[in-house]
């Protein structure tokens, strides 16, 4: 469901209604007539429905954590905020950007519009920005022919699911971040699609890797062997992207979780 043209349409709607009634049929009114029910139910909700579709296209949006590809940073059930401003303002419904401001950093957690399918919203870490050589061999990631360091931590505990997962720290770019890998998941990539720019990865026993094409990021979930990911299905185009996560402001099983992310 595309929420965002529902939004423009009901504000299209309610901001034609409110502009005939301010314009012509307010005037014929007596002062103290009622207002008929199209102002009372269609043009009084105009104000209200602009304001949140201008905070919501170009200030900040919400969103809701559906999977686990993201822990243990980010759980099934957070609610999210996103930073609409941060990567280039961009125009509503049809995503546009019109203003350059910042671009993705290696290590930003990245809202996007799926590329097989952009209806969907996806959330992943930004792991390579255009020109870099991505590589994740036996799990282990490398960057333009640098391995980032990773330091082991105690195992993560699945609380859902009650099994452990190998837990360690790294640092991308100027982000520090946990990340899961499951020992016993393969290393190789066993069902990558045919994707743009399949041309520039290699693929093998050990995993695979890629060189980013301009416009483009390499994206990556935190819980490593579950994530689909730019591994499985390519890379993300720059007119996809959606904005920059940055907060918890809840979750309904762990209020403690509320501000945790930035």
């Amino acid at each position: 469901m595309n929420f965002a043209l529902i939004l423009f349409v009901l504000l299209v709607a309610t901001g034609i209604l409110w502009g005939l009634d301010k314009a012509i049929y307010a005037k014929r009114r007596a002062r103290d007539a009622r207002e008929p029910w199209w102002v009372e139910y269609g043009a009084s909700f105009f104000p209200v429905i602009l304001i949140v579709f201008v905070l919501r296209s170009f200030i900040v949006e919400p969103f809701k954590i559906p999977s686990g590809s993201m822990i243990p940073t980010l759980l099934v059930g957070d609610f999210i905020l996103v930073n609409k401003y941060t990567y280039g303002i961009r125009l509503p419904v049809i995503n546009k950007k019109i203003i350059e401001m910042n671009q993705p950093q290696r290590g930003d957690v990245m809202v996007f519009r799926y590329p097989e399918d952009p209806s969907l919203d996806y959330i992943k870490r930004v792991v390579g920005v255009p020109g870099d050589r991505i590589a994740y061999q036996n799990k282990r990631l490398t960057i333009n022919g640098v391995q980032v360091p990773a330091k082991k931590i105690d195992d993560y505990l699945h609380p859902e699911r009650a099994y452990f997962s190998a837990q360690f720290i790294e640092k991308i770019g100027e982000t520090e971040h946990r990340y899961l890998n499951d020992a016993e998941a393969p290393a190789f990539i066993p069902d990558a699609t045919s994707f743009p720019f399949r041309e520039n990865c290699l693929y093998n026993n050990a995993g695979v890797s890629c060189t980013v094409p301009p416009g483009h990021y390499f994206m990556m979930g935190d819980n490593r062997d579950n994530s689909k990911d730019s591994r499985f299905w390519g890379f993300v185009p720059d007119r996809n992207i959606v904005g920059k996560a940055f907060f918890i402001w809840f979750n309904w099983g762990d209020l403690g979780r509320i501000g945790k992310f930035r």
